[in-house]
């Protein structure tokens, strides 16, 4: 096998594939039957009806912990300027999830199951235990979320530890309610998103923002007198934005509805109300993010924490008043107390409401995207209250242990920043795939990225990783510093990780038509010389053959 060899993807129009691919779908969800769609031709509010849940099952993951936690830092430290970085962010996402429901559509197959047929066995490996790696740092940013909610909820009175092993506990009422099938737990979704509107509304209210400076702030593509601190944070929104594992989770998602796959004419409609349902869904994410971006540019911006300790005095009933003690960054538990110093304990119940709404969202979400990661590229089938178990598991034990230390709150609100550059190193695992997929013909047939698709996904693609690398080395240096041992020790790392993302973009090329698949296997002296290096290195065997 060359280096390009792509194995053997099955014909998507046998019949002994269609009957696999359903006896998946049955054991993907817990329906025995799929939402069945109105048949008719008209277009029609009934038929959107009955594509509406997967895109707010997706836009989810806009609106989580993480993502709350950086939009209201870049409210204090850079009031409005930053919210068109929002509106692009969301509209690159956009356009990202349509092509990643495309691909479900038209395959009947997910992200995950693709792959492991479409790569060699190393590196598929590898990418199932990098996007792994992205589910479970998300997992951790729930965890957080969750606890800090819990926390403010109850005025201190329970403990962020307890509010940690909580989490465990409560993702099972949620594969309680999925036994009663998709089609409930997409209402309960959208209930959560309903409780985030209000509750992140109400705070939009009671700040009473600057309206013409938020319609300026998001429709002007510039951050006037911003310095480093403010690209760092505008970064840290597009990379909590755009989270790797929400491809695979979307692609699988839309299996749930039922698609006649031999009436191209079908797979057209279904493509279009996907589309719609999610252009709604990250319709309403955008806001919520910009409620809470705009209520702490209004209530924080050029103000100290001293400010805010002053304000916090006369406020014996909010728990933890005393913490602004230094003039760091805020984070999801300040804006808690912040808000209840402010406004009242009110504020600050209704604050922990929506955040707990946020965490509880994304735990489902998460448990839904690792288990369709586990079956499609190991074939593993497991309970879902096994993988949540483990998913959990693993990411509250550093959560346990910064809570156990001392100046535990500090540490686990903290732990956001350093969880979003994980994620936003994992991100070209998922892009990059993605974008292969959607361009291949032997996958999407009469279906496959318009070549102006196919170049402006590339170039989203190669803007997004830029930007994502960026913040990586900002945060590298932030928190390693930039002593010579540090690039040292990271040169290996790197290098393996630029490698494989240029092994991953020469398949996306070769699917794309822009490079000749026989020139590159064949007359390039640059992957012969590779093909040497590597051809003794045990495990990289499918590199040098």
């Amino acid at each position: 096998m060359s280096i390009l060899a792509i194995s053997e993807i099955p014909d998507l129009t046998q019949p002994s594939y269609a009957q696999n691919a359903a006896a998946l779908e049955e054991k993907t969800f817990n329906d025995d039957i799929a939402v069945d769609i109105p048949d008719d031709d008209e277009i029609s509010w009934r038929k959107l009806w009955a594509f509406t849940g997967p895109g707010f099952l997706m836009s989810i993951a806009y609106l989580d912990p993480g993502n709350i936690e950086s939009d209201l830092q870049a409210g204090a430290q850079a009031e409005y300027r930053l919210l068109w970085v929002l509106l692009v962010s969301h509209i690159i996402g956009m356009l990202l999830q349509r092509m990643s429901a495309r691909l479900g559509v038209v395959s009947n197959r997910h992200m995950a199951e693709i792959a492991h047929d479409y790569y060699p066995l190393i590196p598929r490996i590898v990418l199932w235990l990098m996007i792994e790696v992205a589910i479970v740092c998300s997992d951790m940013q729930e965890v957080i979320g969750t606890a800090i909610a819990i926390y403010l909820l109850s005025k201190g009175k329970i403990p962020l530890l307890f509010g940690v092993l909580i989490t465990i506990l409560d993702t099972f009422t949620f594969l309680f309610i999925d036994r009663y099938g998709v089609r409930k737990l997409e209402f309960l979704f959208v209930a959560l998103i309903s409780i985030m509107v209000v509750t992140f509304g109400y705070e939009f209210i009671v700040m009473k923002p600057d309206l013409v400076e938020v319609v300026k702030g998001t429709v002007i593509p510039w951050c006037s007198g911003c310095g480093q601190q403010e690209i760092i944070t505008g970064i840290s929104i597009f990379g909590a934005v755009i989270m790797p594992h929400n491809f695979y989770l979307h692609s699988a998602l839309v299996k749930s509805r039922k698609i006649d796959r031999t009436n191209p004419k079908r797979i057209a409609e279904a493509n279009k109300y996907f589309s719609i349902e999610s252009a709604i869904a990250l319709f309403v994410s955008f806001f919520i993010n910009l409620f809470v971006l705009s209520v702490f540019a209004r209530g924080l911006y050029q103000k100290t924490n001293e400010d805010v300790s002053l304000m916090c005095r006369t406020h014996n009933d909010i728990p933890d008043s005393n913490i602004f003690q230094n003039n760091t960054g805020v984070d999801l538990f300040q804006g808690g107390i912040y808000l209840g110093c402010q406004f009242g304990l009110v504020a600050m119940i209704i604050w922990g409401i929506g955040l707990f709404a946020a965490g509880q969202s994304s735990t489902m979400t998460g448990t839904y995207t690792g288990q369709f990661v586990m079956e499609g590229f190991v074939k593993i089938q497991w309970p879902k209250w096994k993988r949540v178990l483990i998913t959990r598991s693993i990411a509250i034990t550093p959560t346990l242990i910064l809570c156990i230390k001392a100046n535990g709150i500090k540490n686990l609100t903290g732990m956001n920043d350093f969880l979003n550059c994980v994620q936003m190193v994992q991100l070209p695992f998922a892009l990059i795939p993605m974008i292969t997929f959607t361009s291949s013909e032997r996958i999407m047939h009469n279906f496959r990225n318009s070549k102006g698709t196919q170049y402006f996904s590339i170039i989203c693609g190669v803007v997004t990783i830029g930007v994502n690398i960026y913040f990586i080395v900002q945060t590298i240096e932030q928190y390693l510093g930039t002593q010579w041992y540090i690039f040292v020790i990271m040169a290996p790392v790197t290098i393996l990780y630029l490698f494989f993302i240029a092994y991953l973009t020469i398949y996306c090329l070769v699917e794309c038509e822009i490079i000749d698949y026989w020139k590159v296997t064949y007359s390039n002296h640059l992957l012969k010389l590779t093909k040497a290096i590597f051809q003794d290195i045990p495990g990289f065997d499918f590199i040098a053959h």
